[in-house]
């Protein structure tokens, strides 16, 4: 396994699609989503010069970062996260990036010691078997979290279906930047809501494309 090439290839390629977005060539981040690997293999990885790292369960994320704690890291937490387990992962946490719940946001506010980076997940597909909330509870949840100090809404996240074709992508992801862009008009100070959260290995072009701000790439890496 060639950790550079394959390293280089996806930061050509999220490169490429920025520039054919007509967008700045530093405005996408890129997560390595290391859930199918080992802590060793996370960091041979690192080595090529990966500082953003993503996980989706607890047990998963807590296992590596004691690992890896001493390298220089952005710590995401991309999956989603059961009330009870927030005290054991949320002081990590420089990014959470499924914020599912007025619930949740209360536990989070009770557990964190420092502000948590979230996005707000929204369900744009409106699939019964992804979680977030609806467009239209968006602006209830917003009401509800606006004075929780530990938690900073930087923006939204969002998934497509997995067989979704390139017309729903569009569709969805556009519906998703719209939505980011109104909300940061808004001028909440703790909830700024510049960042967009959306796009995978498969579907990061067209996520790009239309705002996406961190795009969450796994299998590219581990080829």
């Amino acid at each position: 396994m060639d950790f550079q090439k394959n390293r280089d290839e996806v930061f050509q390629a999220v490169a490429h699609a920025t520039r054919e977005a007509h967008r700045p060539h530093n405005s996408v981040k890129i997560i390595a989503v290391t859930k199918y690997v080992d802590s060793s293999i996370a960091k041979e990885l690192i080595k090529t010069g990966i500082d953003h790292i993503g996980e989706n369960r607890v047990d998963k994320f807590l296992e590596k970062y004691e690992v890896l704690a001493d390298e220089n890291l952005t710590w995401h937490l991309i999956g989603s996260l059961q009330r009870r387990k927030v005290k054991d992962i949320i002081n990590y946490l420089d990014y959470f990036h499924a914020l599912d719940s007025i619930k949740l946001a209360t536990e989070i506010q009770k557990r964190a010691n420092k502000t948590i980076k979230c996005f707000l997940q929204v369900n744009i597909s409106r699939e019964e078997s992804k979680h977030g909330f609806m467009v239209e509870e968006i602006r209830q949840a917003i009401k509800a979290i606006r004075n929780y100090d530990k938690i900073e809404l930087v923006g939204l996240m969002t998934m497509a279906p997995f067989d979704a074709d390139k017309k729903q992508l569009d569709e969805i992801f556009s519906k998703a930047h719209a939505l980011q862009k109104e909300l940061s008009q808004l001028g909440i100070a703790n909830m700024p809501f510049t960042e967009l959260s959306m796009g995978m290995s498969g579907d990061y072009k067209e996520a790009i494309l239309h705002g996406s701000t961190f795009v969450r790439i796994g299998t590219a890496f581990f080829k």
